[in-house]
Formats: structure tokens, sequence, C-alpha cells
């Protein structure tokens, strides 16, 4: 049987609820060592729901699978070994495997050019200090003009187009993501499996910012704010959570549109979005109280579309695959 006709017939027994029979399909075809079937197995595992969650053996069925060739098995392998899911971060081993990728890997070729014009220490963080302006009295509030260059912003649109759904909000009572009027915008997120080496220095950049670790950021967000969307007055304060957002680092990633100012009213700050700038702001005193400071609003759009790029630094370590926030 070829191979392509092995992942239909694992498509029609799960179509069919017919689930053993469909792992073991996958996995002979797997045996056989189609590239298809162990990048398949491998996101099965990855994900948990058909299989049981195992990252340590996603990254085998993945590593085989681009080894022989698959480009979206390379990305995800890199991504991985980089982000440290299934094993130990490790950004050198990540690097190497993007410098051997094919030439005909075009997204690859992509995020080797961007890295390879970042200034980098041999972790991936950045090798320069950024200087950050202070807008509020009390330092909490900051800006850093350059965060990122127009071609990383572009880069990080590009990698949330597809993506982007009707934004959530978390509900305080349940800890789930629900609809909510307070926000009108589209956002996605950039998770371990599609965060790229380039996006994965970005948020080492992001750390290095916000004084923090780049394992205790969740996964970066991009935010889309078409005409007469906004985000209403609000703080990224979690009410019920045992890990809580002590600080939010937004980058603007681009300029080309009307309104959209971020709002800080109780201290009479409103700053003009200009592509590439980042501001951070601490949600949370060193004494643990609440920074009302710092609530804030994306004011409506006028006119065209903005893009931000939005990571919330946890106290302590996040993990992602561990599903929604946890309350207490």
């Amino acid at each position: 049987m070829s191979n392509s006709a092995s992942l239909h017939v694992v498509d029609r027994l799960i179509a069919g609820h017919r689930i053993p029979e469909a792992i073991s399909a996958l996995a002979a075809a797997a045996d056989r060592q189609d590239p298809e079937a162990l990048f398949r197995l491998g996101f099965w595992q990855v994900v948990g729901d058909i299989l049981p969650r195992d990252l340590a053996a996603a990254r085998v069925a993945i590593g085989k699978a681009a080894s022989l060739g698959h480009h979206e098995a390379q990305m995800m392998q890199i991504a991985l070994t980089a982000n440290g899911s299934g094993a130990p971060a490790d950004w050198k081993a990540a690097r190497l495997l993007l410098e051997a990728t094919s030439e005909d890997n075009y997204h690859a070729r992509e995020v080797l050019g961007l890295i390879r014009d970042m200034s980098l220490k041999d972790d991936g963080s950045p090798a320069q200090a950024l200087a950050a302006e202070p807008l509020s009295r009390d330092g909490t509030l900051s800006r850093v003009s350059a965060f990122l260059t127009p071609l990383e912003c572009q880069h990080l649109m590009h990698s949330a187009a597809d993506l982007l759904t009707p934004a959530l909000v978390i509900d305080p009572r349940t800890g789930r993501k629900i609809l909510n009027p307070v926000r009108t915008s589209d956002t996605a997120s950039i998770g371990p499996l599609r965060e790229d080496l380039a996006i994965r220095a970005i948020n080492l950049r992001i750390a290095a910012l916000s004084g923090s670790s780049v394992f205790a950021g969740e996964a970066l967000t991009i935010l889309r704010y078409q005409v007469n969307q906004q985000f209403r007055l609000h703080s990224d304060i979690l009410s019920s959570s045992n890990n809580q957002r002590v600080k939010t680092v937004i980058i603007y990633l681009n300029d080309n549109f009307t309104g959209g100012q971020t709002a800080f009213p109780n201290i009479g700050i409103s700053i003009t979005p200009k592509i590439g700038d980042a501001i951070t702001f601490s949600n949370i005193y060193r004494d643990g109280r609440a920074n009302t400071n710092s609530n804030h609003a994306g004011l409506p759009v006028l006119k065209g579309s903005k893009w931000i790029a939005t990571r919330w630094i946890r106290e302590n370590p996040f993990n992602i695959w561990k599903g929604p926030e946890r309350v207490l």
C-alpha cells in the first residue's frame, strides 16, 4: 500500500471513530519510515487527544520525519529543541538544525536570515542591553524604541495570520477562555509548536526587557484590531491566579492606521503606536499590591488595522502544556 493510501485509510478510520485501528494503521506507516506518517504520529503525541501526550516520544517521531526531509517537521523539531519541550532547551542545537535545512525549505531560510541579522549571545538572548525610557513617575511603565525591526514585525504578523480567531478573555470563575465584549479584536497565540527560532529569540529579548525568565512568559499573543475594534479599560491582573501576571510587554507591529492609542488614564498617559516600539509595565508592585496605574485601554481603531504582540509575564515559570489557567 502506498504511503498516501495508508494515510487515507487513517483518515477514514478517524472519521468513523475507529480510533484504535487508526492508531495501528498510522504506526504501521510510520514503521515503514513514511515521513508524513511519522510527522502525524509526533503531532498526535504532542496534542494529546487521539494519543496521550508524550513530548519525548513526539520529539523522536518528529525528528525522524525531519531527517527524511519533511519541512514542517524540521521547523517543529527546531522549535521544540529551542524551547525545551520534551527535553532541556538547547538553542545551539536548534540553530544547527536550522542551518542544516535544505535551500528549498523557504520558511527555514527566512528564519535563518532574521536571526543572522540579530545580535545574539550563544544562548539566543540579546547581546546588547536594552535601553528603556521611563514613562511613569514610579518607573513601572517604560518604552523601548525600535525593540523589533520592521522585518521582525512582519514575520510575527505573517506567523499569526492563519491562526487569528475572535479574541477571548479568561473567566475568573472557571479560569477558561470565553468571548467577552471588553475586547473586540482577532487574536492568535504562537505556542511551542509554532515558535520558530526568530520568535524564540524575540521571546528571549522580551525576557531580557522584563527582567524575567523566558519560561515565565505565556505564549506570545498577536492581536489585530480593525476599524471600531478596541480593548476597553482593564487590568491584566488575574483575580484568582496562583501564578500572577506580574508584568506585561506590548509590541507595536505596525503604525499605518489611525487611532488605537494605548491609554493609561489613571496617570494621564496615552501612547501612540510606532512600528517596532515596545512598552512594558508592572501589574503589581513588589509588595504584591495591585498597580492600578497600569490599568489601560486600547482605544478604537478609526482607520486601517492595528497589530500588536503581547506577552504576559508570570511570577513563576508557566507551563503552557498544562492547559487553561489554574485558579485557587
